[in-house]
């Protein structure tokens, strides 16, 4: 079916913006999967707030080499869909989750704050926790010195304490 050249311009432009607002995308291809199938995948990604949509190889090609990411031309054959995140790890631990569960989807390459990724880093990526749990790893950890600090001088503290309450046993 052909598309018109205002809708082309359309998609063009949805996929310049989702470009500018994700950290991170991934891309797969989806050949062989059933309806069915799809309709659950793209459920998955809504829940992970993950944008899921199949466009046309040449709408990506140009929207990614005016971004400057020329190394994806070579994956843009065949069938493929793209998952935008805006958390960094959110594409790719919604895509290789759900090619955990069909086998036919496979993850062709990513990208993560314009750094490309080959299917392993996509699933090293999608390994990785997300920015809000490492970020509360990070205060933990920054935490740690400040409250043994605390828990320090408190015994400290209690055991003069406990030492006057003796002397004053005492007499």
């Amino acid at each position: 079916m052909a598309v018109s050249k205002a809708s082309k311009s359309e998609q063009l432009d949805e996929i310049r913006q989702r470009l500018n607002e994700s950290s991170s995308f991934v891309l797969i291809d989806y050949v062989g999967i059933t309806v069915k199938d799809d309709t659950a995948f793209r459920k998955s990604f809504r829940e992970k707030g993950v944008e899921y949509k199949v466009y046309k190889n040449r709408l990506l090609k140009i929207a990614f080499n005016e971004a400057g990411l020329n190394q994806f031309d070579k994956f843009l054959e065949g069938t493929t869909a793209a998952a935008f995140g805006k958390d960094p790890t959110a594409a790719a631990s919604a895509v290789v989750a759900g090619a955990k569960d069909l086998p036919k989807v496979k993850i062709k390459c990513g990208c993560l704050d314009g750094a490309f990724l080959d299917d392993a880093g996509v699933k090293d990526l999608a390994a990785m926790p997300s920015k809000e749990i490492l970020l509360s790893m990070l205060l933990g950890v920054m935490q740690a010195p400040v409250r043994g600090l605390a828990v320090g001088l408190n015994a400290t503290i209690a055991g003069l304490a406990r030492a006057l309450q003796a002397v004053a046993d005492q007499k």
